[in-house]
């Protein structure tokens, strides 16, 4: 990849995720990653490891092949317009991570005859553990240096368009759901007799065995919990007590609500 420049519009929390996470690929120079943001002073520590910075969105554009927009829905329309006259049909791939703008939206934007991809990563791209959704055109040279670059960040799944807001929600929003929940699991082993970092450790690794053994067994999560529960034990008392108070209803319903809000 030494030789694929791309270019990061948007030097934000997810778009500081992606570099960090292609930064920790042997196989990509930072020489060879431009970021964009307003404010540069805050981002200059990826300036202190080789990235180079820029607020002019078209001279990031000219020096990239890939160009991923890792903007805010509302303000995608006005960098398209601004990058457009900058963007070699035959040259530039871009790759949009704003949720909620279509392939077609994009393409009225740049012009028919732009490369277009939409990436839904997310900020664990920061550790090279994101999930990113990918969808786009049948082209297969472009789709795979697409993949390459975010295979740098953690893993991909190739979806249809018609998923990627759901895949917002399962995979970017989910994030924060998923933290949520792990707050609450160390507020109540606070309460049970914990000081917060013990509590945050024993927490922290429970959710990335419990990930694993789901990776790694391939099993369905219900199987693993019937390992855990049972009769009359402390576990199956927990969960039935969590499940009175519209646990897993709770998650649903806010899946569902994030999906219809985009």
């Amino acid at each position: 990849m030494s030789d694929l420049k791309t270019a990061i519009i948007g030097g934000g929390n997810l778009g500081q995720s992606i570099v960090n996470g292609l930064l920790s690929n042997p196989k990509v120079n930072s020489n060879d990653l431009t970021v964009t943001r307003r404010k540069l002073e805050q981002i200059q520590y990826l300036s202190d490891k080789g990235v180079n910075l820029t607020s002019d969105n078209k001279e990031a554009v000219r020096n990239s092949k890939i160009v991923i927009l890792a903007v805010k829905p509302y303000n995608l329309e006005g960098i398209c317009n601004e990058i457009k006259s900058t963007l070699i049909s035959d040259h530039h791939i871009i790759v949009s991570t704003a949720s909620g703008a279509s392939i077609e939206e994009l393409k009225g934007y740049l012009g028919d005859d732009i490369v277009i991809y939409r990436a839904m990563p997310n900020t664990a791209a920061d550790v090279k553990e994101s999930v990113s959704c990918i969808c786009g055109e049948e082209n297969d040279e472009a789709y795979k240096l697409v993949e390459m670059l975010f295979n740098s960040c953690g893993t991909t799944i190739r979806i249809n368009e018609n998923l990627m807001e759901a895949a917002t929600v399962l995979g970017a929003c989910g994030i924060a759901f998923v933290l949520r929940f792990m707050r609450a699991m160390v507020q109540g082993g606070i309460q049970i007799g914990f000081d917060a970092k013990t509590a945050e450790a024993i927490v922290n690794q429970t959710v990335k065995g419990a990930a694993q053994l789901l990776t790694e067994n391939g099993n369905h999560a219900e199987a693993e919990i019937d390992k855990v529960t049972t009769p009359k034990g402390c576990t199956i008392a927990g969960l039935n007590e969590m499940e009175h108070n519209g646990f897993s209803s709770s998650l649903i319903k806010g899946i569902v609500t994030s999906f219809e809000e985009i």
